[in-house]
């Protein structure tokens, strides 16, 4: 199985630290974000990964070149960022056989099952399946609401006067028909641009494991706090393969 994750972004609001180092690369308790979603990646089968960089291309490209470990990993260096959405689209031939693909957030740190939302995904049959939690500062956000049936019947992202505090996570699985929605322009986010458009054809998988954004010194030193480490045992948790 494929997966888009996504690194591109500057990380300017967590400077000095990227200053040198690229936000993906940054460690919690000494290991870099990117190792930890490698490890995630490998023990759900996910097996090929395309990584979006902006700046710091060539650590990058190192620290791939050391960790992929089994990973067919290919590096994508945009010279200009396009968007969450338009890496999507700019590489829409490396997924578009698939029956589903993954759009990861790079900058998320979770110990959410990936198997178990991939399950539900297959089991919805939606062209996409979002992953949401309950966040305290909706506005910084997507915010979405749910019909009776988990379906997605409405998404803003970043509103000023949230309807409520269930967000987009920055995980989401989807069918290629989510490449038809789309728009052909440049940067091209998927929160703002491109989830509105599919509201009704995407379901929500609710996510209560650990979740957090590392976007901001405050978030990222919670994270070095909180974060619980991968789980050691993940077959006791009844794991479905992707």
């Amino acid at each position: 199985m494929k997966a888009f994750l996504l690194a591109g972004g500057l990380g300017t609001r967590l400077r000095p630290l990227t200053n040198n180092t690229p936000k993906c690369l940054l460690p919690v308790r000494g290991t870099p974000i990117l190792q930890i979603w490698f490890e995630l990646c490998r023990q759900f089968g996910i097996d090929e990964v395309l990584v979006n960089v902006h700046s710091h291309g060539e650590a990058v490209r190192a620290f791939i070149e050391r960790s992929k470990d089994g990973l067919s990993v290919r590096l994508f260096e945009e010279t200009t960022l396009l968007g969450s959405a338009g890496t999507i689209l700019v590489n829409r031939d490396w997924v578009r056989k698939e029956e589903s693909f993954w759009v990861i957030y790079a900058d998320v740190l979770t110990t959410v099952n990936l198997g178990q939302m991939l399950a539900f995904h297959r089991s919805r049959r939606q062209m996409a399946t979002i992953g949401v939690y309950e966040v305290l500062d909706p506005s910084r956000c997507g915010i979405v609401q749910l019909d009776d049936s988990g379906i997605v019947r409405d998404f803003v992202e970043k509103p000023k006067l949230p309807a409520g505090t269930l967000a987009f996570s920055g995980l989401m699985l989807a069918a290629p028909s989510l490449l038809d929605f789309i728009p052909h322009m440049n940067p091209v986010d998927l929160g703002f641009h491109v989830l509105p458009r599919i509201v009704g054809r995407m379901a929500a998988y609710r996510i209560r494991d650990f979740l957090t954004d590392i976007g901001t010194p405050e978030t990222y030193q919670a994270a070095q706090d909180l974060w619980p480490g991968l789980p050691v045992d993940l077959e006791k948790q009844g794991r479905t393969r992707a």
